[in-house]
């Protein structure tokens, strides 16, 4: 399967190189491609523009940061984007600093990023997943109670065409709206779903 990454920072090259390692095609994208030769060269993984690696993928992991996202979507286009799976990892974190300790969104409390992506491409079938734990524990995460097998998932109704993509799926999902998926993450969890929040198995483990 080829799996297109959009967004070349630490999230982008850990899923990279992460979705390589277990037998994707990938390539990954950024609006200045140049600036990956050396990670292209060290990994094997080819670099282009979003647009290139839009239309080359079959299913995309969308790994901008949240502020950029609307406009990384529109860049690439909705015809580039038709039909296929998009992997959202973004949060809505404003630029402004924290108060008292809290992380601003710039989404109000009655919205989602992932639904203002989904409701910009309608013909696509986002998924959120990988942004509510730390690029160090996407790939292989390794635990001293022994390997994770399950996440804090916030889904859409498009999940299951990605479920078969993982040799083990997770035992627990919670399914839920675009509204409410998107809305979950924040820098502390809330409890219920700190138990999941272990990481995300990729394929072959």
């Amino acid at each position: 399967m080829r799996m297109g990454v959009i967004g070349s920072g630490q999230v982008g090259q850990t899923l990279a190189q992460g979705l390589s390692k277990h037998g994707y095609h990938v390539r990954i994208a950024s609006r200045t491609p140049g600036k990956l030769a050396d990670f292209s060269a060290a990994s094997g993984i080819e670099a282009g523009t979003f647009t290139d690696v839009a239309a080359w993928a079959e299913a995309l992991v969308l790994a901008v940061a949240g502020s950029g996202a609307n406009d990384a979507v529109d860049e690439i286009g909705s015809a580039r984007l038709k039909g296929k799976l998009i992997i959202d990892t973004t949060n809505p974190i404003s630029k402004e600093p924290p108060e008292d300790g809290v992380v601003r969104f710039f989404t109000g409390p009655n919205q989602s990023l992932m639904e203002t992506l989904q409701a910009r491409v309608p013909d696509a079938k986002f998924v959120k997943a990988f942004n509510s734990v730390g690029s160090p524990l996407m790939v292989n995460p390794s635990f001293a109670g022994g390997k994770p097998t399950m996440s804090a998932a916030q889904l859409t109704t498009s999940f299951s065409i990605s479920i078969g993509a993982w040799s083990r799926p997770p035992r627990l999902l919670l399914r839920l709206p675009a509204k409410s998926s998107a809305s979950i993450p924040t820098t502390v969890p809330p409890p219920w779903t700190q138990p999941m929040n272990r990481g995300w198995p990729l394929p072959s483990e």
